[in-house]
C-alpha cells in the first residue's frame, strides 16, 4: 500500500483509508462486533493505516468498535474522529443539533479518547461548520488540545473556502474532508484550488457515490429502514434510473480493463487525496478525467462527468447543515 502525507503536514497515511461509519450506523443494521473487528484488522494486514470514525456514528458505538479493533495495533495506524454534534433536546435519539462551542469540543475529545482506547487523536475534524460559533474559536479550542498533547492534527469536514482560511490562520489545518466522486465534483470549483495554495490535504469521502458507482445498486434496490440513503435525493428511484447509464458505462470500461466499476470510479479521487497536487499526480488526474469524459460523451451525450442531474442536491441542505460552501 502506498503512503501519502496530507498537505504540508507530517501526517502520513495509506493511499486508501477505511471509513468505519457503515459498520455501526447509517447503512442498515450494525455489523456483528466480532465481524467488524475482523474487518478492521484485515484492512491493517492489507496495508491500510488510515481509519475514520466519529462520536455521532452510533452514536458512540463506532468509536468503541474502532478503539477495540485497533487498540493492539495503535502504533501502526492513524485514527481520525470528529466533533460538532449533540442530541436534539426534543428527541435524544437524533443527533442533528450542531455544537462546536470550545467547552463542548474539549468534552468530546476526552470522551472520544476513552472510547478509542488511546492517549491521542491523530486527526480531529469539525464534523460540520457551526454557524453559531466563530471558526476562530473552534480552531483555538483544537489548538489548546494539540498543545496539551491530546490531539495531533486539526481537520474540517465540508467547510467553505473562507472558513478554511480563517481557521488556518489560528491553527494550521492538516486536512479537509469533503464528498467527492464522479457525481459530486463541487470541491473542484473553489475548495481544491484553495487547498493547493495553502498546502492542506484533501480527503475525499464517498468516492464510490455511497455505493451507487459500484454497480451493485439499481432503481429496484430496496434499502433497510435504517439506511440513510432512503432520505438522500440522489437515491430516489427516479434518480437512480436516470443515472444508471453512467454505471453501465463504467462497468463496460472496467470489464475491458479487467477491473471493477468501483476501482475505475475511485481513480478519480486518489490523486487528489495527496494533499499538495504534485505535477505528476495532477497530470494523471486530468488525463483520466478527459478520457472518461470522452468515453461518456461518445456513448451517452446527455451525461457529463461534472454535472449529472438530478444528483447535485445534498441531503443536508434541507436540514440547514451543509450550508457553508459559500462561506
Amino acid at each position: 500500500m502506498k503512503k501519502r502525507k496530507l498537505g504540508k503536514s507530517n501526517l502520513e497515511v495509506s493511499a486508501l483509508g477505511l471509513g468505519c461509519m457503515g459498520m455501526s450506523f447509517g447503512l442498515g443494521p450494525a455489523m456483528d462486533k466480532k465481524d467488524g473487528i475482523s474487518l478492521i484488522r484485515a484492512a491493517v494486514e492489507r496495508g491500510v493505516t488510515f481509519f475514520d470514525t466519529a462520536e455521532v456514528y452510533g452514536p458512540f458505538t463506532n468509536e468503541e468498535l474502532v478503539g477495540e479493533a485497533l487498540g493492539p495495533l495503535r502504533e501502526q495506524v492513524v485514527i481520525a474522529t470528529k466533533f460538532g454534534f449533540e442530541p436534539d433536546p426534543n428527541d435524544s435519539s437524533k443527533w442533528t443539533v450542531l455544537n462546536s462551542r470550545p467547552d463542548h469540543i474539549k468534552e468530546v475529545a476526552e470522551a472520544s479518547l476513552k472510547r478509542l482506547k488511546t492517549g491521542v487523536i491523530d486527526l480531529f475534524y469539525q464534523h460540520r461548520v457551526d454557524p453559531n460559533v466563530p471558526i476562530e474559536d473552534v480552531a483555538g479550542a483544537v489548538k489548546d488540545l494539540i498543545e496539551q498533547g491530546k490531539v495531533k492534527h486539526f481537520g474540517l469536514s465540508e467547510p467553505g473556502v473562507q472558513t478554511i482560511r480563517r481557521a488556518h490562520r489560528v491553527q494550521p489545518v492538516t486536512a479537509i474532508q469533503s464528498e467527492y466522486s464522479l457525481w459530486w465534483r463541487r470541491p473542484e470549483e473553489e475548495v481544491l484550488p484553495a487547498l493547493e495554495e495553502l498546502g492542506i490535504g484533501f480527503v475525499p469521502f464517498s468516492p464510490l457515490g455511497k455505493g451507487f458507482l459500484t454497480g451493485k445498486i439499481d432503481e429496484n434496490t430496496k434499502f433497510d429502514s435504517t439506511d440513510f440513503r432512503n432520505v438522500v435525493p440522489r437515491f430516489t428511484q427516479e434518480a437512480r434510473k436516470a443515472n444508471q447509464a453512467l454505471v453501465d458505462l463504467l462497468s463496460k470500461v472496467a470489464e475491458r480493463k479487467k477491473a471493477t466499476p468501483a476501482q475505475l470510479a475511485s481513480l478519480g479521487c486518489l490523486p487528489r487525496s495527496r494533499g499538495l497536487f504534485r505535477s505528476q499526480g495532477r497530470r494523471s488526474f486530468i488525463a483520466w478525467k478527459r478520457t472518461l469524459e470522452r468515453l461518456l460523451s461518445n456513448s451517452h451525450p446527455t451525461i457529463s462527468v461534472t454535472s449529472i442531474a438530478p444528483l447535485q442536491r445534498s441531503r443536508w441542505k434541507g436540514r440547514g447543515i451543509r450550508r457553508d460552501w459559500s462561506n
